[in-house]
C-alpha cells in the first residue's frame, strides 16, 4: 500500500465548527472545535450501542466495532451496510442470523473518552491469539513514523480534543483515522482492514491516545504485534500486553520513548542523540 492511503481532512464539512469566546486576557477569540454526534449501531434487527463520534467512515466504524466486540466473525458475509446521516443510524446486515441479547446484558464502561463500551467477556478471544514472535521494530521507524504522522494535516493538530490512530508498515503510515474516542479510531481501522482483506502481518499500530486495557485488547484481537503511543500507559494495559507478548511503546515524542513490554522486538539502529526534538507547531493543538 502507498503511504497515507487514507488521511484526515481537517477541513471536511461537519467535522468541526468555529466558536467564539475570550482568552485569559479577556480578548475575543475564535477557534475551531471538533463536532461530536451520536451514531446508533444495529446488527441485523438488533440495536447494539450508541456511540459518540465525529461521523466520518460510519461503515468502517460499525464493522470494526462489531469485530472487536466478537459479534462479527472473520468469515461472516456482510450483505449490506445502510447509513442514515439524518437519523444517526448505521445498520449492518449479515447472512448469518445473530442474537446477542445475553451478551448485551453484560455491559462495561471503559476508560475510553467519549464513553467506550464493551459487552460480554472482553477476554473471550484474547488468550487464544498468538502474536508474531518474529516481528521486529527498528527504533529509526519509531522516530520516522512520529515525524510523518505529526506533520500530516489533521483534526488532532487543528482542534485538539480528538485522537488519531494509524496503521503502519515499517516506517510507512498507511491508514490514518481520527475520532473523539481512541476506541472509535482503532475500530475504524479494524473495519477498513476487514473490508479490504488487509493482513496484520508486518503491521504496526500507532496512536495518540493512552495505552489502556481496551486499546491493548483491541490491538491483540487485530493480531497486530506492535503498538506505539504518544501518550502513557495504564498498569492493566501493560499487564495484558506482557501476557500477550505485545510490544508496547509509549511516551514516544521527539527522541524519547519508553518500552514496557515486548522489548525483544526492538532493533536499536539509530543514536537518539541524532534525532531532533519535536517542533512545538506539530504538537497537540490544545496543549500549546
Amino acid at each position: 500500500m502507498k503511504v497515507f492511503s487514507i488521511t484526515p481532512d481537517p477541513k471536511a464539512a461537519g467535522l468541526s465548527e468555529v466558536l467564539s469566546g475570550i482568552d485569559q486576557n479577556g480578548r475575543s477569540i475564535s477557534l475551531p472545535v471538533v463536532v461530536e454526534k451520536p451514531l446508533t449501531l444495529f446488527l441485523n434487527g438488533q440495536e447494539i450501542v450508541t456511540m459518540m463520534t465525529i461521523g466520518d467512515y460510519p461503515d468502517y466504524l460499525a464493522l470494526g466495532y462489531l469485530l472487536n466486540q466478537n459479534m462479527l466473525r472473520s468469515d461472516d458475509e456482510v450483505t449490506g451496510i445502510d447509513f442514515d446521516d439524518d437519523l444517526g443510524v448505521v445498520v449492518v446486515r449479515t447472512e448469518r442470523e445473530t442474537d446477542f441479547e445475553d451478551k448485551l446484558k453484560k455491559k462495561t464502561q471503559t476508560s475510553g473518552c467519549a464513553q467506550g463500551t464493551v459487552f460480554g467477556d472482553v477476554m473471550e478471544k484474547f488468550e487464544d491469539i498468538h502474536l508474531d514472535p518474529t516481528a521486529s521494530l527498528k527504533t529509526s521507524w519509531i522516530y520516522s513514523l512520529a515525524r510523518k504522522i505529526n506533520q500530516q494535516p489533521s483534526l488532532y493538530l487543528e482542534t485538539g480534543a480528538i485522537h488519531g490512530c494509524v496503521l503502519c508498515e515499517e516506517d510507512r503510515p498507511l491508514i490514518y483515522m481520527e475520532d473523539v474516542g481512541r476506541h472509535n479510531a482503532i475500530d475504524k481501522i479494524a473495519g477498513y482492514m476487514w473490508r479490504h482483506g488487509l493482513s496484520s502481518t508486518g503491521k504496526i499500530f500507532y496512536t495518540t491516545g493512552r495505552l489502556t486495557s481496551e486499546m491493548v485488547i483491541k490491538t491483540v484481537q487485530m493480531e497486530i504485534p506492535i503498538v506505539i503511543s504518544r501518550s502513557g500507559f495504564t498498569a492493566w494495559g501493560v499487564e495484558l500486553a506482557r501476557q500477550a507478548n505485545l510490544t508496547l511503546i509509549g511516551r514516544a515524542k521527539g527522541k524519547r520513548f519508553v518500552c514496557l513490554s515486548g522489548s525483544e522486538r526492538l532493533v536499536f539502529d539509530i543514536d537518539p542523540a541524532t534525532v531532533p526534538e519535536e517542533s512545538p507547531k506539530h504538537q497537540r493543538k490544545a496543549a500549546q
